[in-house]
């Protein structure tokens, strides 16, 4: 009976994962400020976003869990972007529920040392409303893209990781066009 009832959590848990919802904050919301404990090429990092908006748009990734097969794909496809979000004046950080001695092997081997990770805690993941439904605790899979003025250009959440790269990647390239 405990292998049937774990059989259903893991399979309620995967459709959860992969199912497309809505993220919580609309394009036009203001994004919540926030500053949290992270990581960047496997050395400590305090994040901002006020701080980080001042040097242009922000590309805010929520991803479940470091170490799982989906959210490190989703960081190698951001590490392999982030030169050109950069050459865009655009900002990139993946945000999960974590440990950040977990989260500075994680920036080093899978973020390629080229964006930070922070820690989320249940307020910010609640302050974006982005908590998965079948563990609360954890992020799910939104991606933010928010100007400078801190209003979302961009609310795109799929518990399949491909996609995202591009969506904000098409965001800050029409930011871009209009200034």
């Amino acid at each position: 009976m405990k292998s049937v009832l774990a059989g259903v959590a893991a399979a309620a848990l995967a459709f959860a994962a992969a199912s497309p919802a809505l993220a919580a904050l609309k394009v036009g919301d203001k994004a919540p400020d926030f500053t949290a404990k992270g990581a960047l090429a496997g050395k400590d990092f305090d994040f901002n976003l006020a701080k980080a908006l001042k040097k242009g748009p922000v590309v805010l990734y929520f991803f479940p869990a470091a170490y799982t097969s989906g959210c490190t794909a989703e960081a190698h496809e951001f590490a392999e972007a982030t030169p050109e979000f950069e050459k865009l004046g655009a900002t990139v950080i993946g945000v999960t529920a974590g440990n950040i001695d977990r989260l500075k092997d994680f920036s080093k081997e899978h973020c390629r040392d080229k964006f930070a990770v922070a820690a989320a805690d249940k307020a910010l993941i609640k302050a974006y409303d982005v908590a998965l439904a079948v563990k609360p605790d954890w992020s799910n899979r939104t991606s933010y893209v928010i100007a400078p003025d801190g209003k979302i250009l961009l609310s795109h959440t799929d518990g399949n990781f491909m996609g995202h790269v591009q969506q904000t990647m098409g965001a800050v390239k029409a930011y871009k066009a209009k200034k």
